[in-house]
């Protein structure tokens, strides 16, 4: 299948392809929100959203976050918002509040989805688009990877989740960025340059700018792809992590008086991997805390290496042995 068709950039025919895949399974009648900065990736995607929702039969808003974090974001965001009204979509600006919590770059990223969010249950909106792609994701799993962040990290973004009970989607997830600047250029669109994008203080710049070409360069073409297969396979893999979890979990666990209790020999009788991920998940679920792999570990040789040893202080929880079972209680 494709979009081709006499005088059709190819570039435009990607990216409007990907989106109306992405859209296929959207009831006729519904609205999406567009999440446009202005930049050439999510340009790209308003114009195509912009071609392909009416013809199946969807409604579509533009919304544009301004953060307030340079000087002239507020018109850089008024002339976003006009290049969506020029492609024949509704559009708002929102100003939001970047606090710094957790550094720029994950404040802004709260900030900005919260507002999105918001705009999408004003307006009845059935999912968001955002204009992530092939390279991007390939900088998520490379920065997951220096962090050590674990496969939670290195699986990246997935092409559909859910945000607050609105689906996010990707479409643009395997496309390259070069392709998003070409579909611009092809339709006459002229993007913004955020110069955020360019200020090597940020460590997904640093790694845009130079570590990814290094790998090119050393290591031949290919590398952003690879690393978003490689983000592909393991979410593959989570998925069936997930559902082995599922099918266990019921029959290991019990309430306990102010949490939970797991068995030891039923988390003894599993793969580390799986013992390890009902270790997480249990506290996740019950405590809404994440743990580091050492702290799993440390729990994991209650069931491994039993010697009588005290309790753990976890983030949110205490883990103490108690007979055959691994108890889970709420701190304080």
């Amino acid at each position: 299948m494709t979009d081709r068709r006499p005088g059709l950039d190819p570039a435009v025919a990607e990216v409007r392809l990907a989106v109306r895949r992405a859209l296929a399974g959207l009831e006729p009648g519904a609205t999406v929100i567009v999440a446009l900065s202005g930049g050439a990736d999510s340009l790209a995607l308003a114009a195509a959203t912009a071609f392909e929702a009416p013809k199946l039969g969807l409604r579509v808003s533009a919304v544009t976050v301004d953060h307030g974090l340079q000087n002239g974001s507020t018109d850089a965001a008024a002339a976003a918002a006009a290049k969506a009204r020029a492609l024949g979509l509704d559009a708002h600006v929102v100003r939001v509040a970047v606090d710094g919590a957790g550094g720029p770059e994950a404040a802004a990223r709260e900030a900005r989805y919260a507002a999105l969010t918001h705009a999408a249950r004003d307006a009845g909106a059935a999912a968001i688009l955002t204009g992530h792609t092939l390279d991007d994701q390939a900088e998520t799993v490379l920065l997951g990877l220096a962090r050590g962040a674990g496969a939670t990290s290195l699986q990246g973004m997935a092409d559909a989740s859910d945000l607050d009970g609105v689906a996010l989607l990707r479409p643009l997830l395997g496309v390259r960025r070069a392709t998003t600047r070409a579909a611009c250029a092809a339709e006459g669109l002229e993007p913004w340059d955020d110069p955020h994008n360019l200020d090597p203080r940020f460590a997904r710049v640093r790694v845009r700018q130079t570590v990814l070409p290094v790998l090119e360069t050393e290591l031949g073409p290919g590398i952003a792809e690879a690393l978003a297969r490689t983000a592909a396979q393991l979410r593959e893999d989570a998925e069936a992590f997930d559902e082995m979890i599922d099918e266990t979990i019921e029959d290991i666990v019990e309430h306990a008086e102010a949490g939970i209790s797991v068995s030891a020999a039923a988390l003894a009788a599993n793969p580390a991997a799986l013992r390890h991920r009902i270790i997480r998940h249990v506290v996740a679920s019950e405590f809404h805390q994440s743990l580091t792999r050492s702290q799993t570990l440390e729990v994991a040789r209650l069931v491994t290496d039993w010697s009588g040893q005290g309790p753990l202080d976890l983030p949110g929880c205490r883990a103490r042995r108690v007979g055959g079972r691994i108890e889970f209680t709420a701190s304080g």
